[in-house]
């Protein structure tokens, strides 16, 4: 289970290599200014699972989307022609 940390803004000048180590390691850092929260700090992981989830979260909203459009009976369907119309510029 991550831990949450919170360390003054100073600290990242100052205790950087110890931030780094709790991000990685330990937790997550919420940096203070002024006794309020600015920002957080957590390890590449971290954010890489967490941009993975964003990403996941919309494709499958378009997916909801274009499902929902596919049901509407005002959609205008394309053939096949039409479709690649745009695109005979970039094969030619």
């Amino acid at each position: 289970m991550y831990k949450t940390h919170v360390r003054p803004v100073r600290d990242i000048r100052n205790n950087y290599a110890e931030l780094n180590e709790l991000a990685n390691n330990d937790g997550h850092v919420i940096i203070t200014h002024n006794g309020r929260g600015t920002a957080a700090l957590i390890g590449i992981e971290e954010f890489a699972k967490y941009e993975a989830y964003l990403y996941e979260r919309y494709v499958n909203r378009k997916l909801d989307e274009a499902e929902m459009s596919a049901k509407d009976p005002n959609t205008k369907w394309l053939d096949e022609e039409e479709f690649w119309k745009p695109f005979e510029d970039l094969f030619a």
